[in-house]
């Protein structure tokens, strides 16, 4: 099949799969789409909550759109403030990690897709 149409929300949520479900969800759905180079994901995060680690990428390079809501990601050592409708495009070896505001945050996230590229970073914002 030329296209592939479905519900993001009717994807399996990898985050309460993990036992993180209270502070976020967080859907992949990449296989269920077919994809074969690029990746892609809609993560929500709960009102008031940070992400409980960030990350790296050794080649991937990511997009992240604000859907709705608003917070803050800390990349490396900044901070930027996030709302509505911006996209952020984050080059690999730059430290991601995200926080929600009172209205929570909805990212919907397109990378280039490769195996074992994601170096984890706990704690980023202590």
């Amino acid at each position: 099949m030329s296209y592939t149409l479905k519900n993001l929300m009717d994807a399996k949520d990898d985050a309460a799969e993990h036992g993180m479900g209270e502070i976020l969800s967080a859907r992949f759905p990449r296989v269920e789409f077919g994809c074969e180079q690029l990746g892609f994901s809609l993560q929500q995060l709960r009102p008031g909550k940070e992400m409980p680690f960030g990350h790296t990428h050794k080649q991937a390079e990511e997009v992240y759109v604000v859907l709705s809501g608003g917070g803050k990601v800390k990349l490396d050592d900044e901070v930027a403030e996030l709302r509505p409708m911006d996209a952020l495009r984050v080059s690999p070896g730059v430290m991601r990690a995200f926080a929600a505001g009172p209205d929570g945050l909805d990212l919907l996230v397109f990378s280039t897709r490769y195996e074992d590229d994601v170096v984890p970073h706990p704690e980023p914002w202590s």
